[in-house]
């Protein structure tokens, strides 16, 4: 079974649907994302309308969450004090103008997604198995990713949130981070879709690393009363 997952798109449409266009081709059998579809770029709106005209499923991110629910605060996580503050904008911003459409599309989406294919189990939630905001980067040390795999009976773990794609495997199980395909933290401003081919015997990843209309989008941050810093932080992948 080949899967396509796009994980944080964060608002970007641009890079969306150059995501979309170069996984077509590859005939996947299905296409998923991983939630967190506004926040730090203008077109929430549009992404989801483009989920739902082209069939995608996903599950719920904190951002979805807490948008969606009217929240004071997105869940998120900041470096400094700046960061807050911007990031604290564009979460208002973000509430403001998310549809009520929109906003009851992410109320339903689910917490997790879970299938078996060619003998494997496999369970696909925003940042960790029960919770929606915890950040799991590739440098916490195997016994975190052991605990993790313990709350879900799944071989193949398939999440986001951190914006920085990987792959791990321990002890016969796989884990995987999509990375993001609108908001990229990894240094590669490029969007990120993972390819996962799940076979009998293996379980094959690539990271497709694409360009996209990027000035597009930094241009609309800019025309938008969102901050500007997020336009730079784009281009920096940052």
């Amino acid at each position: 079974m080949l899967i396509a997952i796009f994980g944080d798109i964060h608002g970007n449409i641009e890079a969306l649907k150059t995501a979309y266009d170069a996984v077509i081709p590859l005939k996947a059998d299905k296409i998923y994302h991983l939630g967190d579809l506004g926040g730090y770029a203008p077109f929430v709106n549009e992404v989801v309308d483009f989920l739902i005209e082209h069939k995608i499923e996903g599950v719920q991110g904190n951002y979805d969450f807490n948008v969606a629910n009217d929240s004071e605060h997105c869940g998120c996580k900041y470096e400094d004090p700046l960061q807050a503050e911007y990031a604290q904008k564009s979460f208002e911003w973000t509430k403001l103008h998310t549809s009520e459409k929109s906003k009851e599309y992410m109320r339903k989406l689910p917490a997790e997604i879970s299938f078996a294919t060619n003998g494997k189990k496999v369970q696909l939630f925003h940042a960790t198995p029960h919770k929606n905001n915890l950040y799991w980067y590739e440098e916490r040390p195997d016994k975190f990713f052991l605990e993790m795999a313990e709350k879900t009976d799944a071989d193949l773990m398939i999440y986001g949130h951190t914006h920085k794609p990987y792959r791990k495997d321990i002890q016969g199980k796989i884990f995987i981070n999509a990375g993001s395909v609108g908001k990229p933290k990894d240094g590669d401003p490029r969007t990120c879709v993972a390819i996962i081919n799940i076979m009998d015997k293996e379980i094959k990843t690539e990271f497709l690393r694409l360009t996209y209309d990027i000035e597009k989008v930094v241009q609309a941050i800019r025309e938008s009363e969102l901050p500007a810093y997020f336009a730079d932080k784009l281009k920096e992948a940052r």
